[in-house]
């Protein structure tokens, strides 16, 4: 099976925010390192482990453009180069203020407010590099819908391959798999806690990533950092 490859936004490398986060979810998907995941009252260590599974294989990240694979006659250095000239042609922004909260079920960082500048991105990341994805299988699609779609959604899937896209992506960074009841709630307060001083720090958007998936089962490692321009 050939790679995947995703276009993601992450943290700087150098960031708190980029520790902090790679510690709880135990990977550094720059380098592949495992690293010791925190010590939680009442969760055991498997169980953190556990909860931490996916997002721990996907790495450290909010998603621009979700996993593909390339179509015909598309190769990787044509997806980099590609890349490299949408973020040069688009100016760094500031973020919105993160803040740990509920996704669907999921734990994960989000934002507090919207942002037209970060939406765009993610837009253009959507229809400017769709040419590079290989269309999904009928196995892919069935896994889709599994999750119940809305009308919007199954658009968005005949069109992009992926149904939370466009005016259905909400910027987020997944922290856990679904959690419910009194483990949801113990989780939260940990995690608010656990990121408090990660989410102090003014962010700002000043590149987009290549994450890449070698094949299946893999974990995504970040392969390459692409400037947005400083205007």
């Amino acid at each position: 099976m050939t790679a995947r490859y995703a276009l993601y936004l992450a943290p700087a490398e150098e960031s708190l925010l980029w520790h902090t986060g790679c510690a709880w979810l135990g990977r550094d998907p720059r380098t592949g390192a495992a690293l010791a995941q925190p010590v939680i009252d009442g969760v055991s260590a498997e169980r953190v482990r556990a909860l931490t599974a996916a997002p721990r294989r996907y790495g450290l990240h909010a998603t621009l453009k979700s996993p593909l694979y390339l179509a015909d006659g598309m190769s990787e250095d044509m997806l980099i180069d590609a890349t490299r000239a949408l973020a040069a042609a688009t100016s760094a922004f500031e973020l919105p203020a993160l803040a740990v909260d509920m996704l669907s079920g999921f734990i994960a960082l989000r934002s507090v407010q919207d942002s037209a500048a970060l939406q765009q991105l993610a837009d253009r990341c959507v229809t400017q590099l769709d040419r590079f994805r290989r269309a999904p299988d009928a196995e892919e699609v069935a896994h889709r819908r599994r999750a119940g779609l809305s009308p919007r959604q199954e658009a968005l899937l005949a069109r992009f391959g992926y149904p939370y896209v466009m005016d259905e992506w909400r910027f987020h960074i997944t922290l856990t798999e679904r959690v419910a009841g009194a483990e949801r709630d113990l989780l939260l307060a940990y995690l608010t806690r656990h990121f408090a001083l990660a989410l102090r720090a003014p962010l700002r958007c000043e590149d987009v990533c290549l994450f890449v998936q070698d094949c299946v089962g893999e974990p995504f490692l970040l392969h390459s950092r692409f400037a947005l321009a400083d205007r």
